[in-house]
């Protein structure tokens, strides 16, 4: 009997078994990937059953529980040896007492040369630093008992030096002990100070004995081996060499003459001399410590000409010492020396220029006091115009500070670079091998350079060994190296760049410095802006360094353009002369300039000519709403200029900046309405004549429109006409016709362009009257009215005519709701309306999407529509 199954079911039973065997085989895979990895991975064992008394983990290490358990015991025996000298001490004899003392220092200190031999080295430190306290201990027992009528500091110094000398042996004799030497280097910073604060003649005073201090320190720097004394050494030495600088600065700020300064410089020089020597033997630090160096060479060499010279000339000193430094730097110095000296010269010069900064911001800003009081009176002098007194005195320093830095920042931007191969051999010290000069080997590691190493002191650059001899160039370049400063080329480019800015600003200040009267003083500032901008014009910019000598050349220019146009507001000659020849010279030098300054100085001309049509008009008498008329020439002219540029670059600009006019003719007129809507009626003529040209059809004929019925509304507002739709209609009917007949030869023009303006003319006239209308009749017939208009647009699917009718519909039924909706708010309770807010929030926000789809399709639907 054959029961063979047919090839449909039995397929479909293989299939089935072959789907088992695939999800067995995925589990068994599964199973064999984790029994791998727990084979792998022995550490992490399955957990061991738990134990109903087993001991917990611990959670701390052996050694750590021996050094808090010795820590404790040397604290307590420590306390209980502070007590017993202090308090137990009188009630034994002199002999009883120094036999215990000496016999449990002795014990403290010996104790540890046995602990070590027997590898105890954490029970050792602990001893040892006991010893130390005992012997502190001891000194002041010794004090008390044996010399009591000793001076307290003078006893002080000479019990520190001696317990420096002696843990520094005892840390000798035991390497292994961790705490004498720093403790010895720490105590090692108190014999020199203490003993100058002790009365006597041959003290030194404080601030040689800090300067001393910090040298003995940058000896152990320099010297020792463990990084742990060279981190307590050079902490001691930052701290005494800065307070022995800080007294040294104090006091030569202070000095009154001289004689008086010559001890504080000499104080300041030595301490650079100490800050230089560290610098070079740890060229890690160098940059900070040459900087130092440098401030405070010049801190007192500077003190000494500032108590020479009169009041107000101390900042001259300063920065003369400032350009000293910098020519020092010729001398055959290390390299890495060189970047931070040279920031300290220019800090002292950045110090300089914010002396000077407030009377140059009172020459160029002081003369918008004259905005107050245009044309009022003739001043004496530029002093005067300027107003008040002015911020520094004496006044002759600060032009002298300026040119004389711009001077040094020209220098700096006239040198030339170093071609490429030798630029990269001078500018990377890495690359050399060890042993030659300059090499960074292993002496120049984060220790610092050692006596004996091959490259720390023969790392030095001769003069002209750069091709192009520059010493400020090898700053740069050894800044450059050490990743703390920009290129050579872009210091070179901004060095420029200032220069002319500081002679300028020197320039500036010539008149309030000198006392010029009022007409020389405006006729040097408008010299001085006029040749600016013609520097700025002819000056090539093929390089970087050329254009940005260019735009600060423009920069400056128009500032002090603007500067010298408010200063001339205080005559009317002057106004009518400045804002003349600052017109014709931008004009001019926009006319000669490139594209890229050319808009600029453009823009610029045309908004002093429109100062310079103001000051005519009110020359003439004319009142303020006849000016505003005769201010749109300027627009109007631009137009036609614009007309003959064309589509060039600088066309919109200067056709944008005219608009100012406008702005200022309405703000003159505003006292008028006939003016305002006669301004606004001239500013659609100009509008519609730009319209003319294709290029700015789009944007002036919508502007023309606008400009044109806001006249209209202004004009009836004036006649107080109290049926605008009489005048409107008269307007609408035919621009309607207009727009049909526009439609019918161009299918795709716009609603807007056809409809609107008509429409707009009597809808938003009539919609403002009705809102002030008490009447019934206005407010029906325009409701109507805009209800047709909004049924005819959804009919022929226009959106001017939808959104125009349906928005002026929607602000009539408010207009006639409002009554009762204010009633009815009144009546209701006044928590209802925050909660009725809140509901409807609720629900805006739970149907937040299908709102944003809703306004997409409303979207949409106003886009397809012409």
């Amino acid at each position: 009997m054959d029961n063979v199954p047919p090839p449909a079911e039995e397929l479909a039973t293989i299939d089935r078994e072959l789907k088992q065997l695939d999800a067995r085989r995925a589990q068994l895979l599964a199973r064999r990937a984790w029994l791998l990895n727990v084979l792998r991975s022995p550490a992490v064992a399955p957990p061991a059953p738990a134990r109903p008394f087993a001991a917990p983990s611990a959670e701390t290490s052996p050694p750590s529980v021996q050094n808090l358990l010795l820590t404790l015991g040397g604290i307590l025996l420590a306390v209980a040896a502070i007590a017993f000298t202090l308090v137990s001490w009188g009630s034994m004899g002199i002999g009883g007492r120094s036999a215990v003392l000496f016999t449990v220092t002795v014990a403290a200190l010996g104790a540890p040369v046995v602990l070590l031999r027997r590898g105890l080295a954490s029970t050792a430190e602990s001893l040892a630093a006991l010893g130390l306290l005992l012997m502190v201990l001891d000194t002041h027992a010794l004090h008390r008992v044996a010399l009591p009528d000793t001076d307290g500091l003078g006893y002080a110094a000479v019990a520190s030096a001696a317990l420096a000398g002696l843990w520094t042996a005892y840390g000798l004799s035991l390497p292994r002990l961790r705490a004498p030497l720093p403790v010895a280097v720490l105590t090692a910073q108190l014999p020199l100070p203490l003993w100058s604060l002790a009365a006597g003649p041959l003290d030194v005073p404080l601030e040689w004995a800090l300067l001393l201090t910090a040298a003995l320190d940058v000896v152990l720097v320099v010297r020792t081996e463990p990084a742990v004394l060279r981190g307590f050494a050079g902490a001691g030495a930052v701290l005494a060499g800065g307070w022995a600088l800080v007294i040294g600065g104090w006091q030569s700020l202070t000095a009154a003459t001289a004689s008086a300064a010559a001890g504080p410089a000499v104080l300041l020089v030595a301490a650079a001399a100490v800050a230089l020597f560290t610098a070079w033997r740890l060229p890690s630090w160098a940059v900070a410590l040459s900087a130092v160096a440098g401030l405070a060479a010049v801190a007192g060499s500077g003190g000494v000409i500032r108590a020479t010279v009169p009041d107000g000339w101390a900042m001259t000193g300063y920065l003369l010492c400032a350009i000293a430094l910098l020519v020092s730097l010729r001398a055959p110095l290390p390299r890495h020396l060189l970047p931070g000296l040279t920031a300290a010269s220019a800090a002292v010069h950045a110090a300089a220029l914010l002396s000077a900064l407030p009377l140059v911001a009172v020459a160029l800003a002081g003369p918008a006091r004259t905005l107050t009081d245009i044309w009022s009176a003739s001043p004496a002098g530029v002093r005067e115009a300027l107003g008040g007194p002015l911020p520094v005195q004496p006044l002759t320093p600060v032009p002298i500070i300026l040119l004389v830095t711009a001077a040094v920042v020209a220098a700096v931007a006239s040198f030339r670079p170093a071609p490429a191969a030798s630029a990269a051999h001078v500018g990377d010290d890495t690359a050399r091998p060890p042993g030659t000069p300059g090499a960074a080997g292993p002496a120049a590691g984060p220790s610092g350079p050692r006596s004996d190493a091959p490259g720390a002191p023969g790392d030095r650059t001769a003069p002209g060994s750069e091709p192009d001899g520059s010493t400020w160039g090898q700053a740069w370049d050894a800044a450059r190296s050490a990743k703390v400063g920009p290129s050579r080329e872009s210091l070179r480019v901004g060095a420029a760049a200032g220069a002319l800015a500081l002679v300028w600003a020197a320039l500036l200040v010539v008149p309030a410095v000198a006392g010029f009267g009022y007409a020389m003083g405006v006729a040097w500032q408008l010299a001085l802006s006029v040749g600016l901008l013609a520097l700025a014009v002819l000056r090539p910019g093929a390089d970087a360094r050329g254009a940005a000598v260019a735009i600060t050349a423009l920069v400056c220019g128009l500032g002090g353009a603007v500067s010298v146009g408010l200063l001339a507001l205080a005559t009317e000659p002057a106004t009518l002369t400045v804002l003349g020849v600052l017109v014709v010279g931008l004009a001019g030098a926009a006319l000669r300039a490139g594209r890229s300054v050319q808009t600029v100085l453009a823009c610029a001309a045309v908004l002093f000519a429109i100062g310079l049509v103001w000051a005519s008009v009110a020359t003439a008498g004319l009142p303020p709403h006849r000016s505003a008329v005769v201010l749109l020439v300027v627009p109007a002219a631009v137009g036609l200029l614009g007309a003959r540029l064309g589509r060039q670059p600088v066309a919109l600009p200067v056709e944008i900046t005219s608009a100012a006019a406008g702005f200022v003719a309405l703000g003159l007129a505003a006292g008028d309405r006939p003016s305002i809507a006669l301004v606004l009626a001239l500013c659609g003529v100009i509008a519609a004549g730009a319209a003319v040209r294709a290029e700015r059809r789009p944007a002036a004929g919508y502007l023309a429109a606008t400009l044109f019925v806001l006249a209209t509304w202004v004009r009836l507002a004036a006649s107080e006409v109290e049926a605008p739709e009489a005048y409107t209609l008269a307007v609408t009917v035919p621009a309607l016709v207009v727009g049909v007949l526009r439609r019918r030869r161009d299918p795709q023009a716009s609603s807007w362009t056809a409809y609107g303006p008509g429409l707009a003319a009597t809808l938003v006239p009539s919609l403002v009257a009705a809102w002030g209308d008490e009447h019934w009749l206005r407010p029906l017939v325009l409701g109507v009215a805009a209800l047709g208009v909004t049924l005819l647009g959804a009919r022929l699917r226009l959106q001017a005519l939808l959104v125009l009718g349906g928005t002026v519909l929607t602000l009539d039924a408010l207009h006639e709701l409002a009554p009762y909706v204010v009633q009815v708010v009144g009546a209701l309770p006044r928590w209802l309306p925050p909660a009725l807010a809140g509901v409807l929030l609720l629900a805006v926000g739970a149907t937040y999407e299908q709102r944003l789809r809703d306004a997409r399709r409303l979207r949409d639907t106003l886009g397809r529509m012409h």
